[in-house]
């Protein structure tokens, strides 16, 4: 038997109407209410709230939230026993970070990295209205520093007491957005299955059953935003794939991911989906077996093929579903072009806690070919 390690996460409360329990999950007193104002403005968190009387609700989370954000999250959670993070995968990183932070009264500065963080948090409950990053499930907050740089934390303390998947928060999300968070999701399950370091049984297993509910829904949630079924069934791919990647960790194509998001905004699902075939097309030799595999959990029908036919039709097959969702699929429709690829390879670089976990070596001159493989 091979060793491994496996850490679940955290509890996991799911249902129709779900959030509306926080109440009953958290300690008594104020909780600091960790969203943002799109959020707010749909009422989502509306019904959230009135079961929650007396939160202290910090509303100002951005898109690749900044350090000062956070930092203002934590002076406004000052006194309150619990945190929510409520959101998407910004509000949720800040809420995992300020719940630690209040919690040790550590320096921000001395936990990045991985393992630093080791003291006490507050109570944390994690809600995602979108079905794609799988903050929620994860020990891992990433944060922008400045100059389009993302730093981490990934420590054991900002695993979530609970998971709450409501798949009423996720109807009616627009198009684009569920297209980008389901492709998110769809990332962390390859990336935590073919991941270098940690890839273990029961993350692969986690990492199959993700892709199959999210390859089967993703379209039916785009194409009928109201389906419930095919909202819920996103919703808990993108949380196994969370808990898939927190023990398996993504590599390459968020690697070269981050940059885009740092420097250009470029939302962070799209991001994975724009570099998401180049770096697999990379990684082919040296994953082919589990892209052959992967490329069965998508289409039963390949298992007529052999090795590496399964895995071109794997990458043929992401490439097709991401065309379907209608999402943006050149850099150069961003607004990204021939001139910004030295500084993208360049930034793609201090990605090595991610690119130690592809399954073949990224050198620059790699990142750069990727790139304008991409425009």
């Amino acid at each position: 038997m091979q060793s491994y390690e496996f850490h679940y996460g955290p509890k996991l409360i799911a249902g129709q109407g779900a959030a509306t329990r926080l109440a009953e999950l958290l300690p008594p007193g104020p909780c600091l209410f960790v969203t943002d104002a799109n959020v707010r403005a749909l009422g989502l968190a509306d019904a959230a709230l009135a079961a929650l009387p007396g939160a202290v609700v910090f509303d100002a989370v951005e898109q690749d939230p900044s350090r000062d954000t956070l930092l203002a999250a934590v002076v406004a959670g000052a006194g309150c026993a619990a945190v929510v993070g409520f959101g998407g995968g910004s509000p949720m990183d800040v809420a995992k970070l300020a719940a630690y932070l209040l919690g040790s009264g550590d320096n921000l500065d001395a936990i990045w990295g991985v393992g630093k963080a080791v003291g006490p948090r507050l109570p944390l409950a994690l809600v995602p209205t979108t079905a794609g990053t799988g903050s929620e499930a994860t020990s891992v907050s990433v944060i922008t520093i400045g100059g389009g740089v993302k730093n981490a934390v990934n420590s054991a303390p900002l695993n979530a007491d609970w998971a709450v998947l409501d798949p009423e928060l996720t109807i009616g999300l627009p198009r684009h957005v569920t297209a980008a968070t389901g492709i998110d999701a769809m990332v962390h399950a390859i990336e935590a299955y073919t991941s270098a370091r940690r890839k273990n049984p029961v993350s692969d297993m986690l990492a199959r059953e993700a892709l199959r509910l999210l390859s089967q829904n993703l379209i039916a949630a785009c194409e009928r935003p109201g389906d419930r079924q095919a909202r819920g069934n996103m919703l808990l791919g993108a949380h196994y794939a969370g808990v898939a990647f927190d023990n398996a960790p993504v590599a390459g194509v968020h690697a070269l991911a981050y940059p885009l998001g740092g420097h250009f905004h470029v939302p962070h699902g799209l991001s994975n989906s724009l570099v998401l075939t180049q770096v697999l097309g990379h990684n082919m030799q040296a994953a082919m077996a589990h892209y052959a595999e992967l490329g069965c959990v998508l289409d039963p029908s390949l298992v007529r093929l052999g090795t590496q036919g399964q895995a071109q039709a794997f990458i043929e097959q992401l490439a097709e579903l991401t065309h379907a969702t209608g999402l943006p699929r050149r850099l150069s429709e961003v607004g990204i072009g021939r001139e910004h690829l030295d500084l993208l390879a360049a930034e793609a670089m201090k990605q090595e806690r991610l690119l130690v976990n592809n399954p073949c070596p990224i050198s620059e001159a790699d990142a750069r070919r990727l790139y304008e493989a991409a425009l």
